[in-house]
């Protein structure tokens, strides 16, 4: 964690590194026969919001899990201090939250 000071505020900036993010992102979307189409980050709230899509088939909840375990994997989300959902298209983070609450219960 790095700290830097600007106009007399201080501000924590994450050491994650966004190219080992953006690689380990496409390696898991490509070993589930998916690709990455967008990756959207609120940089105030350090919060990352990952699309994937397959052109044979519809992505799947497992697609989607598999993609955001390989980056819980990787990366710390005490020390790197970060929000992730990995959504499909045609489906929204809202809509993934509650199938994956269904699941779990």
């Amino acid at each position: 964690m790095l700290e830097i000071e600007a106009a007399g505020f201080y501000f924590f900036v994450s050491a994650m590194n966004r190219n080992e993010f953006d690689k380990i992102i496409n390696q898991a979307a490509q070993e589930r026969a998916c690709e990455v189409v967008a990756v959207d980050f609120n940089d105030d709230d350090n919060v990352f919001e990952v699309t994937i899509d397959r052109q044979s088939e519809p992505v799947s909840l497992e697609d989607c899990e598999y993609v955001h375990r390989a980056v819980l994997a990787a990366f710390n989300r005490d020390i790197e201090d970060y929000a992730l959902t990995v959504t499909s298209l045609g489906i929204d983070a809202a809509e993934a939250d509650e199938l994956l609450k269904s699941i779990q219960e």
